[in-house]
């Protein structure tokens, strides 16, 4: 059987990623956009945008898997599958060595325990506060009258750690504000929010702890600042991917990719020609 080509949709909180791939696991394209209100329409845009850049033909998809908290809004996908299983996936499938995944999105935080064969055997989420995701970064940035991507540097020239102790997103913004009409120095509360912010993370682990190798992933991994801060509190070197905001697509494709195997050529679902 010929398969073509497959897609996987992770529609989060914050953005919506689109990864393309081929017969041989390759990645064609992706594409990343803000999620907006109509997570549907992102879904869409976000698919078009990843078809051109890969120059495919929509008739090209033979299956798409949806993921993320909107993957029951993604009208064009043939299935979908939780967010869990498709960073596992797409972890695993990067570095086979994963046991321990950290994923830091928008507005959630996830720690997910994956076996050799790279199944998931527990996981923990937190989707209930903004505490300890990139939504914290984003107001801690506001607060201290920096660009968000220029944060991640100055966590490394820090002095010393200010201790940022509330992990309430307000409360924590009023805290930073006070550090800094005290005097001190903006590296030090940059160290101090970078650090908070992997103590609340760190605190999913659960009664499992950290089982080597660790990877992180999601749009807060692309934080040097919050890689650092994990690689100091638990002592080890984390793999990140060269693009972490995409591994949940990635996994989603993989999954679909899995599912055309499983059917036959000539009954394989063309829905995505009906977008």
């Amino acid at each position: 059987m010929t398969i073509r080509k497959v897609a996987g949709v992770d529609v989060g909180s914050v953005s919506t990623d689109v990864v393309i791939l081929n017969q041989d696991k390759e990645i064609v394209s992706y594409k990343v956009v803000h999620s907006g209100a109509n997570s549907q329409r992102a879904a869409e845009d976000a698919f078009r945008e990843a078809l051109a850049l890969g120059g495919v033909e929509r008739g090209e998809i033979a299956y798409v898997v949806s993921t993320g908290y909107g993957r029951n809004r993604v009208g064009f996908a043939n299935a979908n599958v939780t967010e869990i299983s498709c960073h596992a996936r797409g972890a695993h499938f990067l570095f086979p060595e994963t046991r321990t995944l950290i994923d830091v999105g928008g507005q959630d935080s996830k720690v997910v325990h994956l076996d050799e064969r790279g199944l998931v055997t527990s996981f923990a989420m937190n989707d209930k506060c903004a505490a300890g995701t990139g939504r914290f970064l984003e107001v801690m940035a506001r607060a201290l009258e920096l660009e968000l991507d220029s944060m991640g540097d100055l966590f490394f020239e820090a002095k010393k750690e200010l201790t940022v102790s509330s992990m309430c997103t307000v409360f924590a913004e009023s805290e930073v504000i006070s550090l800094l009409s005290q005097g001190n120095n903006r590296n030090d509360v940059v160290a101090g929010i970078h650090m908070s912010i992997a103590r609340r993370v760190i605190g999913l682990l659960g009664r499992h702890g950290l089982v080597e190798r660790l990877a992180f992933t999601g749009g807060v991994a692309k934080n040097r600042g919050a890689v650092g801060a994990f690689e100091s509190l638990l002592k080890t070197k984390i793999m990140v991917p060269e693009e972490p905001q995409i591994i949940g697509a990635l996994g989603a494709a993989l999954i679909a990719l899995d599912s055309c195997g499983e059917m036959p050529e000539k009954s394989l679902p063309r829905s995505v020609e009906r977008v």
